[in-house]
């Protein structure tokens, strides 16, 4: 079992002002970069194989910290970048609203509201590729993904086998810098964890790795 500890980035400034991201290269503010530090420490206790991170410097520097805190090199991915929200980019609710009043209804149904910029199921495709490219690089290890609250919703529901718009009506979005996590096993994504389950699952794996180092080898096929 591989475990992936997914966390959402530190507040932007286009966070604190509500406002549509996507591919803007937007900075952490102040209270994101203590909500990095905060994420490092609550993260001192689960060693690490390795830390990823988009590569738009919200999630970057974020994760940064937390690479930095366990003397490992940070991995950027563009593939693990927000949803392209297109020309939605820089808009508040209220300005969306009153400018693509229909789009902004098929938003509030789940469903991508711009005309322009990317699909749910193509974020979803690119980003779920690199997360299991990423388990794959570290079978039966831990390792962090610093990303963004859209495809970290796509993630959640491919290990709870929902279509992202469904599991978008059911859930709202991760707040910054939150914990969760998912498990790779056989190939595909299990078990989404929450914040407060996670040691939790820590201490089983653990258990399990202990169990099967004490098990006599098996014969050589």
């Amino acid at each position: 079992m591989t475990i992936i500890l997914l966390a959402r980035h530190g507040q932007s400034d286009w966070n604190a002002t509500r406002r549509w991201q996507g591919h803007a290269d937007r900075p952490l503010t102040e209270k994101g970069r203590a909500q990095a530090m905060t994420l490092a420490g609550r993260l001192q206790h689960i060693e690490l194989d390795a830390v990823y991170a988009s590569d738009l410097r919200r999630a970057a520097d974020t994760a940064r910290v937390v690479a930095e805190s366990q003397g490992l090199e940070l991995v950027e991915l563009p593939k693990l970048r927000e949803v392209d929200v297109g020309s939605w980019s820089g808009l508040t609710r209220e300005e969306a609203e009153v400018r693509f009043p229909d789009g902004f209804a098929r938003w509030r149904d789940g469903f991508p509201g711009w005309e322009d910029g990317e699909s749910y199921e193509e974020m979803t495709q690119r980003v779920l590729g690199a997360v299991l490219d990423i388990a794959r690089a570290h079978e039966d290890g831990r390792t962090l993904v610093v990303s963004h609250g859209g495809p970290i919703r796509a993630i959640h529901a491919a290990a709870l086998g929902l279509d992202v718009h469904e599991y978008r009506r059911l859930r709202p979005v991760e707040p910054n810098a939150r914990l969760s996590a998912v498990c790779h096993v056989n190939g595909a994504l299990t078990e989404l964890c929450p914040a407060t389950e996670i040691d939790g699952l820590i201490e089983r794996d653990k258990a399990e790795r202990l169990s099967a180092a004490a098990q006599p080898p098996t014969p050589a096929g």
